[in-house]
């Protein structure tokens, strides 16, 4: 009883989500390791903290609930670098029209691809689609495709995580430095949680991935639709 008393309250999803994340910023600057990702490892003990101790998750999400409520804004906060880099964003406006592009249509590809080899059933194939486009339109995307809601969100999360968490790692491996290019794949690949990463990396990156957003996003939904029409779906 002391416990649920404890854990039904506002303060604890919100004292339990910052804790943890900013733990693991302090364990990242005093050990200087890149592999302790914040967002990542903060988002696995969360559920694993809840679990193992049998918290309900709605008792977490009462006080966490708080912080999702400022997605919006902080969405709207990256039009910012956006504004600043708009000469730059014209200059290489062909470059990065191609890149996001081809990022959705690798998208596509690699869901329908893999979900033929390990012989996935329509539903779970239609949900996985949305996987790298924000939750928002995810959703909304899942729902148009008659697809599974549940599991589009986790796979959109688990996206975003991933992408985050080895980008540099990836970057490293393929020698890519150029500020434009890292932009366009954190935001085509990883939507919001990738953008976060690449503002960390500069201004240039984060206002490409903020681009990369919303334009991976209507490719997306577009895409999803011509596949509905000519029958794919």
């Amino acid at each position: 009883m002391m416990t649920e008393a404890l854990t039904n309250t506002h303060l604890f999803g919100i004292l339990l989500t910052l804790g943890l994340y900013f733990g693991c910023i302090w364990l990242r600057k005093r050990h200087k390791k890149n592999w302790i990702n914040p967002l990542l490892i903060s988002a696995f003990a969360i559920i694993i903290f809840l679990t193992q101790l049998n918290i309900p998750y709605e008792h977490y999400t009462k006080g966490a609930g708080f912080i999702h409520a400022f997605l919006g804004p902080v969405t709207v906060v990256l039009a910012l670098p956006l504004y600043r880099q708009r000469k730059l964003l014209v200059q290489h406006k062909y470059s990065i029209i191609g890149g996001i592009i081809s990022g959705v249509a690798a998208s596509f590809i690699s869901v329908i691809i893999l979900s033929r080899i390990f012989h996935l059933n329509d539903v779970l194939e239609r949900s996985l689609i949305p996987h790298s486009v924000t939750t928002p339109i995810g959703i909304a995307l899942s729902n148009s495709l008659n697809a599974v809601e549940g599991i589009t969100v986790i796979s959109i999360i688990i996206t975003g995580l991933l992408g985050a968490a080895i980008a540099k790692i990836l970057y490293k491996i393929l020698k890519i430095t150029h500020p434009i290019a890292k932009g366009l794949t954190l935001g085509t690949a990883a939507h919001v949680l990738g953008t976060t990463k690449a503002i960390e990396m500069g201004e240039t990156e984060g206002a490409v991935s903020s681009l990369a957003i919303g334009v991976a996003a209507i490719t997306t939904v577009i895409s999803a639709t011509i596949l509905q029409i000519v029958g794919w779906y």
